[in-house]
């Protein structure tokens, strides 16, 4: 292999991208997150203070997922990302959800305990 060729080969080999900066936002940008993070937490706090019923656990879901959305779009910078990263981000909820599912269908098939009789003793 002649030396031009060894050069070659080399670039080829390596495709070192730590010279990259990768994708630079803006400070502004940064910003807007961390405010709209903090409001988000904010409103995780405040909703614990009323009783929405059963309603609680979705609305402080919803914000939680809302709250991890922003942080992966912008922070683990996956809004920049190509397609089949986005499939390696997106796989685990299909599985999560599939495996949400199995238990929504077992449910209407799993025998119904009776209630246990308390006897109370007099002494």
């Amino acid at each position: 292999m002649s030396s031009h060729q060894q050069n070659d080969f080399h670039l080829i080999m390596t495709e070192d991208h730590s010279a990259e900066l990768g994708h630079v936002l803006p400070r502004k940008t940064y910003t807007r997150i961390f405010f709209t993070l903090l409001f988000l937490t904010f409103v995780t706090v405040a909703v614990t203070r009323f009783d929405f019923g059963s309603f609680n656990i979705v609305i402080a879901m919803v914000v939680a997922s809302a709250k991890a959305l922003l942080v992966a779009l912008f922070f683990m910078h996956l809004k920049y990302e190509d397609k089949l990263t986005w499939a390696y981000a997106i796989f685990p909820f299909i599985l999560l959800a599939l495996l949400i599912g199995g238990i929504f269908i077992d449910n209407p098939y799993r025998a119904k305990p009776l209630p246990v009789e308390v006897q109370v003793t007099k002494k």
